[in-house]
């Protein structure tokens, strides 16, 4: 059984749908900010499942009250590493902690070559897993 047919990336939030427009992102961006989120842009060639670290592009937006703002630093990330996955993220500090509470991918390199699941027989019959890219085996900045 095949769960994700579009065969892309499927981390974050809108992950199944087709991409957001920049009118669809700016939506979001609006609903974030008047929930009193601070966004922040990032990037990666890299994005293992467990690689939740991504580089950030400039400085979290924490005062950012228009979305103009954060479009205009995603226009500049998509210029700078237009071939990377790119995602915005949201966090809420109501709490006196940063949780991120929103997050979805804006950009995607053209050519997705997705992962490959490498089964492993150990001792006592045991069974180990390992999940790999496929672009793992080029460069870093060379991967898509």
């Amino acid at each position: 059984m095949m769960t994700n047919p579009t065969g892309r990336l499927t981390q974050g939030q809108f992950s199944f749908l087709p991409e957001l427009t920049d009118a669809e992102i700016t939506l979001q961006i609006e609903y974030g900010l008047g929930k009193g989120y601070a966004w922040s842009v990032e990037y990666t060639d890299d994005p293992h499942p467990r690689n939740t670290y991504w580089d950030m592009y400039g400085m979290p937006m924490f005062d950012l009250q228009d979305a103009a703002g954060v479009l205009q630093e995603l226009t500049a990330c998509r210029q700078a590493f237009p071939r990377h996955y790119i995602r915005l993220m949201a966090f809420n500090a109501t709490r006196g902690v940063e949780s991120v509470a929103m997050c979805f991918i804006v950009n995607r390199p053209p050519v997705e070559h997705g992962f490959m699941l490498e089964r492993q027989e150990a001792q006592g019959r045991n069974l180990r897993y390992t999940t790999s890219g496929y672009g793992v085996s080029r460069p870093e900045g060379e991967r898509y």
